[in-house]
């Protein structure tokens, strides 16, 4: 059986990759799990999966499950040097990131420098550092296969062939505002804006796609696993979510993966890769069904046309930009701002930003806590 860890087990990806290993008993067994503060979830989780270790981010919350999970022998830990424990425990073959935001890129970077495969669902890491995870992944022959459906789609249809690809076009279903007005976007709370029409996903993710933030992340983070430049990176609207994305090549055929919008489906490919297991989910029926395509409203949505701009310029650009989205997301999930002051805060803070080179982690951490002090800074005054 295949190894594994999820780091991340309590949140959306993690909870499906979990029902993926169920449904695949036979070939997959846990090494290690990983959650923040949800410590009830994570004792029916250890229980039932039987890891070696647990991990909480939150202390306090590590301490509960120590005291829940005393009769089982299971190891448990907390913060982010747990975090990395987990992600380099021995014997692992992919380590699965699933945990939301920057906070996966040091784990991430421990398991690549042990040679580990990751099966990556945390596209801020390859935002935050791009450079610097594809080079550590090349220097130990370490696979990253993406999870995220899109990139899944591009991964499958190039099939190692790069070389003979011309363009890339990733789609996107234009989340819960797609047909709003102006106006009415004024008005976009965040429980509106978690009302996503097709996925089931967390709610960071969930408001970077009523955003389309989302979709730049997904940009700048295909540059970096498939290396295309960002004018040979496309993106369509496609609110049916059924074609996740697609490959033009050299002599102008295009591939296209497409399936029914279940992130089981590219999780599971992401742990039988190169293998392709018998699915136990729901299958694709195109009967009856219309597939519309349209170009992105780079007004109403100006998140995205910016992260092209700031994946163009690169170096630390990117990490900003990420990092204050994080903290202006979680600030409009708590109301403490409108839907609009998100755009213009985080190209502000981005504004401010003195760009340097991101090949370093320690200047790509220091670059990520200034952005995310900055953009607690100008919250604040707006509140005041």
């Amino acid at each position: 059986m295949k190894p594994i860890s999820i780091l991340g087990s309590t949140g959306s990806i993690g909870t499906q990759t979990l029902d993926v290993v169920r449904k695949t008993k036979d070939s997959l067994h846990i090494k290690a799990l990983t959650a923040g503060t949800n410590f009830r979830l994570m004792e029916r989780q250890a229980r039932e999966f039987q890891p070696e270790l647990v991990v909480m981010m939150d202390e306090n919350a590590a301490r509960q499950l120590k005291i829940s999970l005393a009769d089982t022998g299971i190891k448990i830990s907390w913060g982010i040097e747990g975090l990395i424990e987990a992600a380099v425990i021995p014997e692992t073959d992919t380590v699965v990131t699933a945990v939301s935001g920057r906070i996966g890129l040091e784990p991430t970077l421990a398991a690549l420098k042990q040679g580990k495969n990751i099966a990556l669902a945390n596209k801020e890491t390859l935002v935050a550092a791009g450079e610097l995870v594809m080079r550590t992944a090349a220097e130990t022959n370490a696979e990253i296969i993406p999870v995220d459906s899109e990139h899944s789609a591009i991964f499958q249809c190039l099939n190692g062939k790069r070389e003979e690809a011309a363009n890339i076009t990733l789609t996107a279903s234009g989340g819960p505002f797609l047909n709003w007005t102006r106006e009415e976007l004024r008005q976009a709370t965040a429980e509106k804006a978690l009302k996503h029409p097709n996925w089931k996903m967390g709610a960071k993710i969930t408001i970077d796609s009523a955003t389309m933030m989302n979709k730049g992340l997904e940009v700048i983070e295909a540059h970096w696993l498939f290396g295309f430049s960002y004018e040979e990176i496309k993106v369509l609207i496609h609110p049916q979510s059924i074609v996740h994305s697609f490959v033009e090549f050299n002599d102008a055929s295009i591939l296209a993966q497409m399936g029914e919008p279940d992130m089981r489906h590219p999780i599971q490919y992401a742990l039988s890769y190169p293998q392709r297991w018998t699915s136990a989910y729901s299958r694709l029926n195109l009967a009856g069904k219309t597939l519309t395509f349209s170009e992105p409203d780079h007004k109403m949505f100006p998140f995205l046309e910016f992260a092209y701009t700031c994946g163009k310029k690169g170096g630390t650009l990117p990490a900003v930009m990420n990092a204050a989205n994080e903290v202006c997301v979680h600030a409009f999930l708590k109301n403490r701002i409108k839907y609009f002051d998100l755009f213009n805060l985080v190209e502000k803070v981005c504004l401010e930003h003195q760009a340097q080179k991101a090949d370093q982690l320690a200047v790509i951490l220091d670059t990520d806590l200034w952005a995310r002090e900055r953009s607690e800074e100008l919250i604040c005054n707006m509140i005041k």
